[in-house]
């Protein structure tokens, strides 16, 4: 699947608070697909209290020793903070270097990131299906470095194919990012500087 005119203009953090206030989506349960604990933390800060929170860890794209250093930091964290449930999944490696196949030279943030979005947001959504979650969300866009109306568009799109609701958000916006790394300074966490393929730190 191809996305096309995806520029942020379209305020999803205001969808999401929304869809939380008046949509119907407050108290039920949500499927966060995340890729780390420094991500999590700001956006966790404003679901936990708002829906029932249960984290995925589906990151096929990051190497063997990432993912293992990302798992623990993110399990770490939830232990302490109580924030959501923690649910595991198989590492799935050769998922992602099948969907990114012949994008390998692609530059960061273009095709092949598409293509690593749409994989893991996929799976998020089939899994919330599976597990009788009511909405299904990811932490990609607290990152500033993420387009989240790409984002937003892909999660839109597997969620349509599944049949199960999409939280639309842009956790970057409110200071989200900001707040991210204030919180991992203050729980001490690991973070990382890219984020965490072998294409990504090529590059």
């Amino acid at each position: 699947m191809v996305y096309y005119m995806c520029m942020n203009a379209t305020d999803y953090n205001k969808l999401m608070f929304e869809e939380i206030d008046r949509g119907g989506a407050r108290g039920k349960k949500l499927l966060l697909h995340a890729c780390c604990a420094p991500c999590s933390t700001a956006c966790l800060e404003r679901l936990s209290m708002l829906m029932d929170v249960t984290v995925l860890f589906y990151n096929p794209n990051i190497e063997d020793e990432e993912y293992q250093k990302r798992k623990t930091e993110l399990t770490g964290f939830l232990t302490r903070t109580g924030w959501a449930e923690f649910l595991d999944c198989d590492h799935q490696k050769e998922a992602y270097y099948a969907a990114v196949k012949g994008l390998e030279g692609e530059k960061e943030g273009g095709a092949r990131c598409a293509k690593c979005f749409e994989l893991r947001l996929a799976y998020t959504a089939r899994t919330a299906r599976q597990k009788g979650f009511d909405y299904f969300a990811t932490t990609l866009t607290v990152s500033p470095l993420k387009n989240a109306a790409l984002i937003n568009a892909i999660g839109g799109a597997c969620a349509a194919r599944e049949g199960v609701k999409w939280l639309p958000s842009d956790f970057k916006k409110g200071d989200g990012y900001l707040r991210s790394c204030r919180l991992s300074a203050e729980y001490g966490l690991y973070r990382q500087n890219y984020c965490g393929c072998v294409f990504s730190k090529r590059d």
